[in-house]
């Protein structure tokens, strides 16, 4: 299994890594983009695994403003595993202006230790960009949204019912700073209120080793007001990975 986890998440990152080098620029039809790998093993008295995969895109074309996102978690102590989660997600964002455009956000998330088989969210709304330069970037955005969830077969059984849904509202804030040439701190606040509160806090810094190869820190608390019997409302995620930039 870990064989399997480590060759899937670099066979995931190497087709985007061999455009490395294909500047991002403004106005053009160019993907641009980062890829995640981290992992961490321990043999002998204990035998532990954990592994971290991680790509982000973006593109433009004309007005809009492309963003897709995968990720992979997975965690194994003594060959029982601890910890699982797959995630995609794309937003499109179509520009009034500099500073005004329009949202359009779906994502899907499979983590099996909530009771959840997975859980889909959509929104669009409006966003506003209160500050983008070359060294900070800040905006926001609201909107109505929408969350599915599929529980699985035990909570099934438990509870009687086999979905949750719910209308939100739906709120993002996206924050970055480029401490030195070298160094980025970045902050995403994203919240969903509904029927329950669900949100996520993901505060990184990165920092260039050599080239487009960089080091990263992250923390992700993830936080739901309602959580299922005998589940905790928040999890934490700190994870150091090596980021590589195209």
């Amino acid at each position: 299994m870990k064989k399997l986890l480590l060759a899937g998440a670099v066979t995931l990152a190497m087709p985007f890594a061999a455009n490395a080098g294909a500047d991002f620029v403004e106005g053009d039809k160019t993907f641009a983009g980062e890829a995640e790998l981290g992992a961490t093993l321990t043999t002998g008295n204990t035998d532990t695994s954990s592994f971290k995969a991680r790509l982000g895109l973006k593109q433009e074309l004309g007005n809009w403003e492309n963003a897709y996102l995968l990720e992979a978690l997975y965690s194994e102590d003594t060959g029982t595993n601890t910890a699982e989660r797959y995630y995609a997600g794309a937003q499109g964002d179509y520009n009034f202006n500099e500073k005004h455009y329009m949202y359009i956000t779906a994502n899907y998330e499979a983590d099996p230790f909530t009771g959840f088989d997975y859980k889909a969210i959509s929104s669009t709304g409006y966003g506003y960009k209160f500050i983008d330069n070359e060294k900070v970037f800040l905006s926001a955005e609201i909107g109505p949204g929408y969350i599915y969830k599929q529980l699985d077969n035990e909570q099934s059984a438990l509870l009687g019912y086999d979905t949750e849904d719910s209308v939100v509202a739906h709120g993002a804030m996206n924050f970055s700073y480029q401490i030195t040439d070298s160094s980025t701190f970045t902050q995403l606040f994203v919240a969903d209120y509904g029927d329950f509160l669900e949100g996520r806090s993901e505060s990184a810094l990165t920092a260039n080793i050599i080239g487009a190869l960089a080091m990263k820190f992250a923390v992700i608390v993830r936080y739901n007001s309602d959580p299922l019997e005998d589940f905790k409302s928040t999890d934490t995620e700190t994870n150091m990975t090596l980021l590589y930039a195209f």
